[in-house]
């Protein structure tokens, strides 16, 4: 099968080649997957897990990307909840070989049914945003209906998947980012909107939630806009911690209830995908390393 891989982690994605692998042969639990459509994550070759297994070993030359959506073409010893010919889609292991290859073997617990009525390309691109925005809402952030939440990254994947939950459950949603964002978040549900290039982000008052994805700076700054008893959620590791609330940053994990919830949403409209760029497998490595900013997500089509 054709695949993606990298041998040289001081190389990067200089260090990525399309190549020739063996087809995976699904163990104990898992599924083996004709992958139809694939998505990464930019950084996740500064990973650990991009390049070693869970007992720290190496496991280069290895394959990345970590979402998926395809059929299935077989089951390992044991395998339950899937079947021969199911469309499906999800988050595969971090520290097995991902996605950027015409076949995966994945464990079978981390993936959902795709209906028939959403594309494959539409199926790889919800994985990581969804499953992200989805657990920092509720469980870590355990919002509830009046809150209110500070979005940033409003326009960006995950950013604007908060943004729309959080919107639909009730929550007074306030989105962040750069100016020439402004109209994508406040089309995605940001009732307010602030330039963190040009608007003073403390003019916001007390939030009872903050969603944050840059970390550093803005991390520091927004743990002050918490309120008491409140939250600021991270995915950009350790920072600061609100006064008087809660601080946590947390690594999503795949879960196929919750990937059920999100692909329904996207089915009935009540959530929309922010998809930029289409690229094929063969054009993988410069998609992986644009010379350019992207906007959206950029997914792998690996089957036309």
């Amino acid at each position: 099968m054709k695949a993606i891989v990298v041998t040289d982690q001081a190389a990067g994605t200089g260090g990525m080649t399309l190549t020739e692998r063996s087809k995976p042969s699904p163990a104990a639990n898992d599924v083996l997957v004709q992958i139809h459509a694939s998505g990464f994550t930019p950084n996740e070759l500064s990973w650990p897990s991009s390049w070693t297994d869970r007992l720290d070993r190496d496991r280069t030359p290895s394959i990345p990307g970590h979402e998926l959506a395809g059929v299935v073409t077989a089951l390992g010893y044991g395998t339950a909840g899937l079947s021969v010919g199911q469309r499906v889609f999800g988050l595969t292991d971090w520290t097995r070989d991902g996605t950027l290859a015409e076949y995966a073997a994945v464990e079978a617990r981390n993936l959902a049914p795709l209906p028939g009525d959403v594309e494959f390309t539409v199926g790889a691109s919800l994985p990581i945003s969804g499953l992200t925005a989805w657990q920092g809402l509720f469980e870590h952030g355990r919002l509830q209906a009046g809150q209110s939440v500070l979005v940033h990254g409003a326009a960006g994947g995950v950013g604007s998947m908060v943004t729309q939950l959080a919107l639909e459950a009730g929550a007074y949603v306030i989105g962040t980012g750069r100016a020439g964002n402004r109209q994508t978040a406040l089309d995605f549900g940001a009732q307010e909107f602030v330039d963190l290039e040009n608007d003073t982000l403390e003019d916001v008052g007390g939030v009872d939630l903050v969603f944050d994805v840059f970390g550093g700076d803005i991390g520091q700054r927004s743990a002050g806009l918490v309120r008491d008893g409140g939250t600021l959620v991270s995915i950009a590791g350790p920072g600061a911690r609100p006064a008087n609330g809660l601080a946590i940053d947390f690594v999503v994990e795949s879960d196929r209830a919750q990937l059920g919830e999100i692909v329904q949403r996207v089915r009935s409209g009540r959530l929309r995908t922010s998809i930029g760029t289409v690229s094929t497998l063969d054009d993988a490595v410069s998609a992986f390393n644009p010379t350019e900013r992207v906007k959206g997500k950029t997914v792998i089509r690996v089957r036309p």
